[in-house]
């Protein structure tokens, strides 16, 4: 869960660092004062994408910091492990943009991706936006939502893959049978330039030792003389260096006898001595291992200019024709694949065959699912005034199969207008779309495994009656995991567990949005305050403390104070 979250220089935000309970807390103020900013903040730090205007005026960057408890997440520790980014019970995901809009991100201090803190949020936190119920008529949308209720995930990629793989093997045929003509003239043309470059037989490696041995033999005759006059100077001539090197040494070594002095010289030249010896043995296996060979010289010419020949018709280096050879093989494996119809039709049943498979076991599970998620969305559409309504997921064929599955996802309403059920966008009104997209986030959200859950302004288009009971709802998941919803609405904030006030002030000639907690006086002003404005009365206290007071639970904990 959610324990510390720290923010620098964030929009209007200089500075926050705010501590998170359990249970479910509320977040409220008038409207503006940055109530969404925290939302908005925490998402930063989850891996959402960064820009510029993210960081205060005047400011050089923007800093978001969020301190997770994972004991209890045992596939965030074996994730952590896997990407060696270990910590001790907790996690801690930190996101820095700077004023050009560049973003670094960190966990535990290590320098990560954005992808990074993306893969592991999606086992932390659950963000459902005020603009969700809009998202909710489209199909796509009502498809991923049935199948990450169902857990069909990781299915639905395993359909997708292979009709994409169904669909390339088809595309293969038919160019295959289209062009057939043009696909021959493209594989006899290949197969004469791979058997001229199999006949040339020609590696990278080697090119690299015909240079040397070509550099070698062209220069011979300079290097046996060199090889020549070098020993003449070091051993063979009468006043060659080894023998005066010799004499010196047998002098010294007889003189250190009066002066012990001149042993560590001795010893040098003795040294030298060794290390001459040796030059002149190396220097004597050459001038035999080096002679004039004009054939081989030759022969060694024509290799290089065959390779060079071929490297010019193919206008590379030579040193790239190998990686040329094989690229052509490759593609003259596909084109003898391509021009055996038969091959590729076998191919195509069996690609269709594994996608009807894959997609058959997820059309399963997503009826099964379907039935269930339909009658306990319309339990809690009944509990938001809506007992009218019946919500149901048909699943639609797709013709020919799609890359989805077999079946489109449509979410349906009756009840609301007529007994039949018909598409949600033709059905729902503004408030009733918000209710039912309430009902689906609470009953997926019942049915997530993320600790945390996070609702910006969900209840837009809710009120009297039904408002209270969302903030019934919303304190029922706060029993089984931490919750925490931005709200205006007064039924909502009432039932939370703690709640947090934002307010936004001017200082120093800038605007700036702050957050404190409030304890039960100031919850009954809050509360006040959002049932009746600015001029709150007693009237409007005693109707807060009864708010209050009706909450069908005690207050767990209070959140602790803004640092």
């Amino acid at each position: 869960m959610l324990r510390h979250l720290t923010i620098r220089d964030f929009v209007i935000v200089d500075r926050l660092e705010l501590e998170f309970a359990t249970g479910f807390g509320a977040l409220t103020g008038e409207t503006g004062a940055g109530k969404s900013i925290l939302i908005d903040a925490l998402a930063l730090a989850l891996g959402e994408r960064a820009d510029a205007g993210v960081v205060r005026s005047g400011c050089d960057k923007a800093e978001v910091a969020a301190t997770f408890e994972v004991a209890a997440l045992p596939q965030v520790g074996e994730w952590l492990a896997a990407n060696d980014l270990e910590g001790d019970g907790e996690l801690l995901l930190r996101r820095v943009v700077d004023a050009g809009g560049r973003s670094r991100a960190y966990i535990n201090g290590s320098p990560a991706t954005v992808q990074q803190l993306r893969e592991v949020s999606d086992w932390l936190v659950d963000i459902h936006g005020q603009h969700a119920h809009q998202s909710l008529l489209r199909a796509d949308a009502q498809r991923q939502l049935l199948d990450a209720h169902a857990g069909l995930g990781g299915q639905a990629a395993q359909v997708a893959a292979a009709f994409r793989a169904w669909r390339e093997v088809e595309a293969l045929l038919r160019t295959a049978s289209e062009g057939a003509d043009a696909l021959v003239r493209e594989r006899e043309q290949l197969e004469w330039q791979v058997r001229e470059l199999e006949t040339l037989a020609f590696s990278a490696d080697e090119w690299a030792g015909l240079e040397v041995e070509h550099r070698r033999l062209g220069h011979a005759t300079s290097l046996i003389e060199g090889a020549q006059f070098a020993l003449a100077v070091l051993a063979d001539d009468d006043a060659a260096c080894e023998r005066q090197i010799d004499s010196v040494g047998a002098r010294l070594d007889s003189l250190s006898e009066y002066d012990p002095a001149l042993q560590e010289v001795a010893a040098l030249v003795q040294s030298v001595q060794a290390e001459l010896s040796e030059a002149v043995s190396t220097l004597r296996r050459y001038t035999d291992r080096v002679d004039l060979d004009p054939a081989r010289l030759g022969e060694i010419d024509r290799r290089m200019e065959a390779v060079l020949g071929a490297a010019r018709k193919y206008r590379m280096q030579p040193d790239g024709l190998p990686e040329l050879l094989k690229g052509w093989q490759q593609r003259l494996a596909v084109l003898d694949a391509s021009t055996d119809l038969a091959a590729l039709e076998t191919r195509v049943a069996a690609a269709r065959d594994d996608y009807m498979t894959k997609a058959q076991a997820l059309s399963a599970g997503r009826r099964q699912t379907a039935e269930a998620m339909g009658l306990a969305v319309s339990e809690i559409m009944r509990q938001l005034a809506l007992s009218s309504g019946r919500f149901e997921i048909a699943l639609l064929p797709a013709e020919n199969g799609a890359v989805y599955g077999l079946e489109q996802v449509e979410f349906r309403i009756a009840g609301l207008a007529g007994n039949e059920a018909k598409p949600l966008s033709k059905v729902a009104s503004g408030g009733e779309l918000s209710r039912i997209s309430l009902a689906i986030q609470v009953l997926t959200s019942r049915s997530a495994s993320v600790p945390t859950l996070i609702f910006d302004e969900v209840d837009v288009g809710i009120g009297g009656g039904v408002a209270e009971i969302v903030g019934r709802l919303l304190n029922e998941l706060g029993s089984e995991r931490q919750v925490l919803c931005v709200t205006h609405l007064p039924q909502v904030a009432a039932q939370a567990d703690w709640q947090w006030q934002v307010s936004k002030a001017t200082r120093d000639g800038a605007t700036l949005s702050s957050i404190r907690p409030l304890d039960q006086d100031g919850r009954v002003r809050e509360v006040a305050r959002m049932l009746g404005g600015v001029d709150i009365t007693e009237i409007t206290l005693q109707h807060a403390g009864e708010l209050l007071g009706s909450r069908s639970k005690k207050v767990k904990n209070q959140a602790s104070s803004p640092l």
